[in-house]
This record gives C-alpha cells, sequence and structure tokens, in this order.
C-alpha cells in the first residue's frame, strides 16, 4: 500500500497537465466511488492533486445530475433554458435529444474543461458513435475529463488514467488501470414462491396490430408482439423509438390500449379488469425507483416488502416471510447486511436488491427497464449473471431493456423497435 502511494506522489507533476496542451483525463469510478465530492472539487474551485492547473478554470458538467436541475427548474418555474419548444417539455425529449441540448448550452458558455459524467448511458448505439465524433471535435479545444463506470465507453484519445477509490485517486499516467477479474457467480437454486401465482395460462401478452399516435405523431405503428410464460425477451430500439411507450401498453397503464387488440394476461384491455388485476402479474424494476425509496428502511425489510407491494415494512412478518428474505439475502450474499440500511448501500447492491424484490413472488412476467444503467462493470456483470439465472431456475417471463448490449446477457428472443415515419415498426430478431 505504501508503495502504490510513493508511486501515486511521483506522478502527481506529470499528470497536473497544463492548459496549454489538450490533455484529457479518464477517472474509473465503481459503486462504492464518491463521484459526488470528486465533482464538487472539479466544478467549485477546488481541484484534487493531479488537476492542479484547472484551478482558476471555468468548468462544466456533462451527465444526467446537470439534466435533472433544468428539468427541475423547468417544471417548478416553467423556465426554459436547454430547449426553445415552448409546446414540449424537457422531460418528454428522448435521452438523446436531452443530451444533445444540455452539449449545445454547454458549449455556448465557452468552458476550459468539461466533465463528462458517464455521457453514454441511456444512448442507442447510433448516438453513442455521434457523440463520440462530436466529443473528439470539441476535445481539439476543450479539456475533457470523462468519469467513467463502463471500460467499453471510454474515449479513443484520452490520454490520462486514474481510478477513484472512495475519495481516492489513484493514477495510471498514460496505461490504463487493469481490468478488474470477472465477479464470482450465484451458488444455489433460486428460492420459490409463498404462493403460486393466480394467472396459470400460457399466452401472457399479446398486440395484434397495435397503434399508437400523440397529438398526431405516431410513435407505435401496427405492433405484434406475442409474450408467452418463461420466455426471456431482450427489448431492443433507438431512443425515441417507443420502448417506454410499449411497456406501458403492457403493464395497462396506456389509456391508448383500449379499443386496440391488446390482451393482458388472458383479457382483452377495457374488458373490465382492473389495475391491480395487472400489477399483481408483474415485476417490474427501473433504476429510477432507487431514489423513490429514500426512507430508513433495513436491507431485510425492503425485501420483504415486495411481497406487501409497499415501500418499506409497516407491519410485522411473518416467519415465512423472514425466512424467504434470509434465503434470498444468502443468494446475492447480503445476509450478512440484513440489519444495514438500504440508503446506506452501494449502488449495485441497491440494484441487486430491488431485483430480487421484483422477483421474490415468482410474477408471472418481470420486467426490468435499463436495469444496469450507470452501473460499474462488475456489478453489471453480477446483475446479468442474476437475471440469466432467474431465466433458467423460473417460468417468469422477462424483459430486460436496454441501450447497449450486455456482455453475458443471454436472452432466448430479441423484439427490436424500428423507427420510422409513420411510428416505429418492431419485429422478432
Amino acid at each position: 500500500m505504501k508503495r502504490r502511494h510513493t508511486n501515486k506522489t511521483l506522478l502527481l507533476a506529470y499528470l497536473a497537465f497544463p492548459m496549454t496542451k489538450k490533455l484529457h483525463c479518464a477517472v474509473f469510478i465503481d459503486n462504492r466511488s464518491d463521484k459526488g465530492h470528486l465533482l464538487e472539487m472539479l466544478l467549485n474551485g477546488h481541484p484534487p492533486n493531479g488537476f492542479h492547473a484547472l484551478k482558476g478554470s471555468k468548468g462544466a458538467l456533462f451527465s444526467k445530475l446537470a439534466l435533472e436541475a433544468f428539468m427541475e427548474e423547468e417544471e417548478r418555474h416553467g423556465t426554459k433554458i436547454l430547449t426553445d419548444n415552448k409546446a414540449q417539455s424537457l422531460k418528454t425529449y428522448s435521452s438523446g435529444e436531452q443530451k444533445k441540448a444540455l452539449l449545445r448550452y454547454i458549449l455556448r458558455s465557452e468552458p476550459d474543461f468539461i466533465v463528462l459524467d458517464n455521457p453514454f448511458d441511456n444512448l442507442d448505439i447510433e448516438s453513442q458513435t455521434a457523440l463520440k465524433k462530436q466529443l473528439a471535435k470539441i476535445g481539439e479545444n476543450t479539456t475533457l475529463i470523462q468519469i467513467i463506470s463502463r471500460s467499453s465507453d471510454l474515449l479513443p484519445f484520452i490520454n490520462r488514467f486514474a481510478r477513484l477509490e472512495e475519495r481516492e485517486l489513484v493514477y495510471f499516467g498514460h496505461n490504463k488501470p487493469l481490468e478488474k477479474k470477472e465477479p464470482k457467480t450465484f451458488e444455489g437454486k433460486i428460492p420459490l414462491a409463498l404462493n403460486a401465482p393466480e394467472f396459470l395460462g400460457e399466452v401472457l401478452i399479446e398486440l395484434k396490430n397495435v397503434n399508437v399516435a400523440y397529438m398526431g405523431k405516431p410513435i407505435l405503428k401496427q405492433i405484434n408482439w406475442l409474450i408467452k410464460r418463461a420466455d426471456f425477451w431482450e427489448l431492443r430500439g433507438k431512443n425515441g423509438s417507443g420502448k417506454t411507450t410499449l411497456l406501458s401498453m403492457i403493464t395497462g397503464e396506456n389509456p391508448k390500449g383500449y379499443g386496440q387488440d391488446l390482451f393482458i394476461f388472458g383479457k382483452r384491455k377495457g374488458s373490465g379488469e382492473s389495475v391491480w388485476d395487472i400489477k399483481k402479474n408483474i415485476g417490474y424494476f427501473t433504476p429510477s425507483m432507487t431514489d423513490t425509496f429514500t426512507g430508513y428502511h433495513s436491507v431485510e425489510n425492503m425485501v420483504i416488502s415486495g411481497l406487501t407491494d409497499s415501500i418499506g415494512l409497516y407491519v410485522q412478518p411473518t416467519e415465512a416471510q423472514l425466512r424467504l428474505a434470509k434465503e434470498w439475502l444468502q443468494l446475492i450474499n447480503m445476509w450478512h447486511l440484513r440489519t444495514a440500511l438500504y440508503h446506506d448501500l452501494s449502488m449495485g447492491q441497491k440494484r441487486l436488491l430491488m431485483c430480487i424484490r421484483a422477483m421474490i413472488k415468482h410474477p408471472v412476467l418481470l420486467i426490468l427497464d435499463e436495469p444496469t444503467a450507470g452501473l460499474d462493470d462488475d456489478s453489471a456483470s453480477l446483475f446479468v449473471a442474476l437475471v440469466n439465472k432467474f431465466s433458467r431456475e423460473s417460468d417468469s417471463a422477462i424483459i430486460f431493456v436496454s441501450h447497449r448490449k450486455e456482455p453475458g446477457l443471454q436472452p432466448q428472443l430479441v423484439y427490436e423497435l424500428e423507427m420510422s415515419h409513420e411510428g416505429s415498426l418492431g419485429k422478432r430478431i
């Protein structure tokens, strides 16, 4: 350990790059890194060791956090900063359009350096390629600091490398940090459900020539999709192709399903089914849910709350529920954290916990919407291994939505949305 710090000290002067040369740095992070602290130091005039040349320079942040701040300002005060479209809110734009608007705004301010916080999260492959080309051009005149969770996202022109270990920056000079070893897989079988699912049909979801449009703008065109019990689907599509709209049809939340040939768990949409009739058959997880659970609930109680469909646990759990929670936590190697607060877990741990919470009842259909967005390589690999295990060892059908092709993911089937002027068309590939 002492030797590593000595090497780091020797590199500080070498890496405190002068602003006369456009050198660019990648800071690799994992889900234990204190990214917020690093961003605060970089952008508030107190750059950490190795970034002394940025002191007194004007910086800008390109990140999901920055976008969320602009969206909140727009919703609270009606102030449009990133766009001029009075009829459309920033929140309704696709991820790609939001990031384009933010980058245009940043460039108008002519910063000396830009901090790129996982810039390719939630972008489709085409948008990622376009953004990489644009950043390469920007990098000719502006210093770029890429904060990166996934090694495959590394910009090709980056020429300095560091890793953020909690709050400490460890530098690697011109050499990329060594790749971490693959995380261990999960041992043992997934626990059984306490109760068998009520819906026993073979066909779960069926869409026949379903069309969706908003204010005359076509979103989906003649969608045909059949989802059967135990299917493992990956849902693909570019930003703005209608994936979220399609999911809302499947969960029954979209009123556009009325009057169409949309069958959800054996019933045609609008035939008298309640929202609960649909929800009780579905397990759902998207990363934004981790922000919803802001209370100080224990890890054990968070798992059990998946059985009660509540945010946290407010009733005394039964012995059977406690045993089941123990089995699930042992499966993901988190039993020793049972009394820890959910609030204090790393992002990767929260995602695993929310995944088993969604699966604890063995729902007829499990929907995972961009579940690996923002995770580091090891955490994403572990999450993918867990989802593959669900598919192998349960009868739950799975829909996995992702903009990136996750290494190791083993879907049996792929449904892809292709955009057209008449709305996105769906095809099985």
